[in-house]
Parts: structure tokens; C-alpha cells; sequence
């Protein structure tokens, strides 16, 4: 009888730690995408093709599909190169890749400011 109750009790804590994990990584997810969108080229083009159309619900339906087929593929890829890589090594190779991206971005703005000042 005893066993019995301890089994259901670690049941009962593996559920409970389970709905834990899954609702902490759902709002990490949520608040991570949801702070990245705000403010960048997507959501400037939605807001340009509603106004262009003037058709709000056909625009967020199509923005939205379009961003759940951009996050599958994020999830697909990452799930695979979580079975081929470690943890450090992934966050490595991530680190590696901003770097990149913000120097290019960084090259590119400079760039653009040195030629826009040479016009003036």
C-alpha cells in the first residue's frame, strides 16, 4: 500500500514538473519571438500592406501563417542540429554567427553613411 502511494506521488510530481517545464518554455518562446517582431521589417510590412489593401483580417492571416512556416522551419533545423551538436558547441557556433551578422550590418551602415556624407 505504501509503494502504491509513493508511485502515485511521484507521478503526480513528474506531471506537475512536466506542465512547470512546458508552460515556462512556451512563455520564454512566446516573450522571446513576440520582443524580436516587435518594431522590425515584418511587422513594417504588414502594417504597409494593410493600408495598402485595407483588408486587416486577409494581411494577419496571411503575416501569421507566414510566421509559423518561418518557425517550423527554426524548429525543425534546430531540432536537427541538437542531435548532431552539443549544447556548447551550438551556442558557439550562434555566438559566431551574430557576431557576423552584426559586423556586416555594422560594415554595411558605414557604408551607406560614408556615401550619403560624400553626396552632401
Amino acid at each position: 500500500m505504501v509503494d502504491k502511494v509513493k508511485s502515485t506521488s511521484n507521478k503526480e510530481i513528474q506531471e506537475k514538473a512536466s506542465i512547470t517545464s512546458f508552460y515556462s518554455v512556451f512563455i520564454t518562446t512566446f516573450s522571446a519571438v513576440f520582443l524580436a517582431e516587435l518594431g522590425d521589417k515584418t511587422q513594417l510590412a504588414t502594417l504597409l500592406l494593410t493600408a495598402q489593401s485595407g483588408s486587416p483580417l486577409v494581411v494577419f492571416t496571411g503575416a501569421s501563417l507566414a510566421l509559423i512556416c518561418s518557425s517550423l522551419v527554426g524548429v525543425l533545423f534546430g531540432r536537427w542540429l541538437s542531435q548532431r551538436m552539443s549544447t556548447q558547441q551550438f551556442n558557439f557556433m550562434a555566438g559566431i554567427l551574430m557576431l557576423g551578422i552584426g559586423l556586416l550590418l555594422g560594415i554595411q551602415a558605414t557604408h551607406s553613411l560614408l556615401n550619403n556624407l560624400n553626396i552632401k
